[in-house]
């Protein structure tokens, strides 16, 4: 199965751009896309100074513009969003499918003083469950890039037989060669491949300049980048394979030691 990650900046209101990678990814066979966090939106340091009516105006229009794509070009789309229900707003990772739409709320956000995210949208805290869906005989997990650091998360990536994950982030500063380190680690350990699309662009305010660094990768089930992309606007295809998947665990076992306690009930 061919499965793509488009690491944005955020997008303007036209759909021309979705549109023309869309158009590539229905030529080159993909039949899942990843997008990056705050491409659908602004940036959340944006969003924290922006009117309730204009980040309802966004994403409403930006689910419009998802959901006609995906049934124009047959499309399953993965894109991180701010849904907007009443007068609270929640992190979402949105499942497009070309006749239906889910929701997953994140569940672990990011709460530091310089960047709190916790505090800002409304997200229940509550104890997790995993945001996951099948395609075809493949089982996919979504995983926002701040979740990746929790143990708790791959309890339930285990308890449930996944065999890819996706991870959309926005991850900046110099944090690139830590995240490779981790995403890699990650896949070994749980035997999946990793599809992170990671934001590029710049966030500047009177402090500090912002700098997202893109670098959106594919891991493999063996803990190896298979691909990886640059630091601008760039759209990463690729090929994976569940017989992979299968011949990593039987070549390590993990999963068969924890079956064997019981633990993976």
């Amino acid at each position: 199965m061919k499965i793509a990650a488009l690491q944005l900046a955020t997008l303007p209101m036209s759909s021309a751009k979705l549109d023309y990678y869309f158009r590539i990814c229905k030529e080159k066979e993909v039949e899942l896309l990843l997008l990056s966090e705050y491409a659908l939106n602004s940036f959340f340091k944006e969003l924290e100074v922006m009117p309730l009516s204009m980040i309802k105006e966004q994403s409403n229009h930006k689910i419009e513009v998802l959901k006609e794509l995906c049934k124009k070009y047959e499309m399953n789309v993965v894109a991180p969003l701010v849904h907007v229900k009443g007068n609270h707003l929640y992190k979402t990772n949105a499942k497009f499918a070309p006749k239906s739409v889910s929701y997953f709320d994140q569940q672990f956000l990011i709460n530091y003083k310089h960047w709190n995210e916790e505090k800002f949208f409304d997200n229940e805290v509550k104890p997790y469950e995993l945001a996951s869906f099948s395609h075809k005989n493949i089982k996919f997990a979504v995983i926002s890039g701040y979740e990746l650091h929790f143990d708790q998360v791959f309890i339930e990536v285990m308890k449930k037989n996944i065999d890819v994950i996706l991870t959309p982030s926005s991850s900046t500063f110099e944090s690139s060669r830590r995240w490779q380190e981790l995403l890699k680690t990650r896949a070994l350990l749980n035997n999946v491949y990793i599809l992170r699309a990671n934001r590029v662009g710049t966030f500047t305010n009177k402090d500090e300049n912002w700098k997202f660094y893109g670098h959106s990768n594919l891991v493999s089930p063996w803990g190896e980048v298979e691909m990886s992309l640059g630091d601008k606007e760039e759209i990463l295809i690729a090929q994976i394979d569940k017989e992979e998947v299968l011949k990593a665990r039987k070549n390590w076992g993990w999963k068969k030691a924890i079956k064997k306690r019981g633990y993976d009930e």
